[in-house]
């Protein structure tokens, strides 16, 4: 009987910052939206924006242009520090393609 090896050429990744802790509740939170402006986010981010609305009681999306978009400047350090000035609670990123 023939053996076969396979390997995965991209090693092992090592986790050293867990995801941030999850909200306890979206009702009266105020949430802010980083895109990458790509596959269809200018149908899909005004749709979650008026799902989160119309579901959740006090919830305060932020416009959706009003942090840096593209790809080019959402992982910047002042994308970063726009978003933690600004005081939100949460952070939907999207849309990737």
């Amino acid at each position: 009987m023939v053996e076969l090896e396979f390997f995965d050429p991209a090693g092992a990744l090592e986790i050293t910052t867990p995801h941030a802790p999850r909200l306890d509740q979206i009702a009266g939170k105020k949430i802010g939206f980083v895109t990458n402006e790509q596959w269809q986010a200018y149908r899909t981010l005004p749709l979650i924006k008026s799902l989160f609305e119309k579901d959740f009681p006090g919830v305060e999306i932020l416009p959706l242009d009003a942090f840096p978009q593209g790809n080019a400047l959402i992982g910047e350090e002042k994308t970063a520090m726009m978003v933690k000035d600004s005081g939100v609670d949460a952070v939907i990123i999207g849309n990737a393609a």
